[in-house]
């Protein structure tokens, strides 16, 4: 970490910081999804990159002066008060405080204050997990919550799961 970048963090009731990502987090973030064990992980280059060019649209959370959870996401081009969320992972010994839903309702209420109007997500079929934590965000954020198809498994050149689009939005129907 270089000591002259700011890191503007956030205290959560548990300890926990939020903030944005730097450069020197790419090689932690890259680890964080490797070790998850269920994230398609990209290769290192991707998650320091990341860091550097979309610090405003992700965020990271620190306990004990270390990464523990991050999230990555980007303003869609075509429609940018549109938060799309690429990654959400927390380390296995933080996972069941909460963190993740911190996270995305921090970095939401940040780039909303930048004109972010929704947030969307792709989920697999299987992954339970995740449906429930963007239902919990949106409940938080006060926001609708729907899906639709998004990408068939066909689309796939591996064993890929179909990816279905979540929108979190104030126009959108619950589920």
């Amino acid at each position: 970490m270089n000591p002259a970048t700011p890191k503007s963090p956030v205290e959560s009731r548990t300890g926990t910081s939020f903030r944005k990502p730097v450069v020197d987090d790419g090689m932690r973030l890259w680890e964080i999804a490797r070790d998850s064990q269920v994230l398609d992980v990209n290769s290192s280059y991707a998650y320091v990159l990341w860091c550097h060019d979309f610090p405003d649209t992700s965020i990271v959370a620190e306990s004990d002066g270390g990464v523990v959870g991050f999230v990555t996401g980007y303003r869609k081009p075509s429609r940018p008060d549109v938060l799309m969320i690429w990654q959400v992972a927390v380390d296995a010994d933080q996972r069941g405080r909460g963190i993740a839903a911190r996270m995305l309702v921090e970095l939401f209420e940040r780039c909303r204050a930048e004109g972010v109007t929704s947030m969307q997500t792709t989920i697999s079929p299987d992954n339970d997990g995740s449906k429930h934590l963007f239902a919990s965000a949106a409940k938080t954020l006060g926001l609708g919550f729907r899906s639709e198809s998004l990408f068939a498994a066909t689309l796939f050149p591996d064993a890929h799961q179909p990816e279905d689009l979540y929108i979190l939005a104030a126009d959108s129907q619950s589920e």
